[in-house]
């Protein structure tokens, strides 16, 4: 991680949990990341995404406290609207933890320690791919099975690239997401133990599911 930076901008938003790999597209409207997203074009590219934790509402245009643990991405297609808005794509880089905020400018901005899950650690053998892909069609249903081939079979995603996009994707609280974000080279282990107690859950009946689950587009 040597040539990433040590400060970077850092976006808090609230129930949104970004994952290494990921593209999404961002629509940056706010003034002060406006702000940030003009400068950090024309150095790094670099923006860190954290959670906004507990009761931010009322704190929110000061600074309202943060999960320390988030996930940068680097910007990709970018455009600027007439106005100074932004449309833009961020590609998931690697997580990192916030040591302490740097209040210089409009913008919230941190240093950091990058801290990416070993990817290693998050390959699958045979067995867990197996069970993954059960507990997905438990899951989801029918549904999963074109996930699953879309996902494995046609595009060949394994091991990283594969958890963190279920991770990112499954309709799941954001709280758990962050807890997947948090558990690094644990994270397959603590997705296949999320969908396992979301299953267990459901069987409890309406006071322990809030409905029909899957795949959040």
């Amino acid at each position: 991680m040597a040539d990433l930076p040590e400060i970077i901008p850092i976006f808090p938003l609230p129930d949104f949990v970004l994952f290494p790999r990921v593209h999404v597209p961002l629509h940056i409207f706010e003034p002060r990341y406006r702000q940030m997203v003009a400068d950090v074009i024309e150095r790094h590219g670099v923006i860190g995404m954290v959670m906004l934790k507990g009761e931010w509402e009322s704190d929110y245009h000061a600074f309202p406290d943060i999960f320390e643990i988030g996930c940068a991405g680097k910007i990709g297609a970018i455009n600027r609207l007439p106005d100074g808005r932004f449309n833009l794509t961020l590609e998931g880089l690697s997580e990192f933890r916030v040591t302490h905020e740097v209040r210089e400018r409009a913008y919230r901005q941190a240093r950091i320690e990058w801290c990416p899950a070993p990817s290693d650690q998050l390959q699958l053998d045979a067995a867990a791919m197996a069970n993954l892909r059960e507990l997905l069609i438990s899951f989801l249903g029918p549904p999963a099975l074109d996930v699953w081939r879309s996902l494995v079979e046609e595009r060949g995603l394994r091991g990283a690239d594969l958890i963190n996009l279920i991770s990112f994707h499954l309709d799941i609280p954001a709280i758990e997401k962050q807890t997947l974000l948090e558990a690094r080279g644990a994270r397959a282990a603590c997705l296949l133990d999320v969908i396992t107690f979301k299953l267990e859950e459901r069987k409890l009946g309406p006071g322990g599911s809030a409905g029909p689950s899957g795949l959040v587009q």
